[in-house]
């Protein structure tokens, strides 16, 4: 197996690292109870999906 002839340098060690940072998720309201949810998925609140309810969501006390 090869093996590197030099160490490879802080700034291209970096580099490469420069694109693995994590992005927060986008966020959007639901258009029924305006909670904010992922997009294309079911809202945690009311249940609700592209206007239809989808999941029975148990009221909290």
């Amino acid at each position: 197996m090869p093996n590197p002839k030099r160490r490879h340098s802080k700034s291209r060690r970096n580099k490469r690292r420069a694109h693995d940072a994590l992005r927060t998720p986008s966020l959007s309201l639901c258009p029924n109870c305006q909670e904010p949810r992922l997009p294309h998925r079911v809202c945690p609140k009311c249940g609700y999906y592209k206007g239809r309810v989808v999941v029975r969501v148990e009221q909290e006390l």
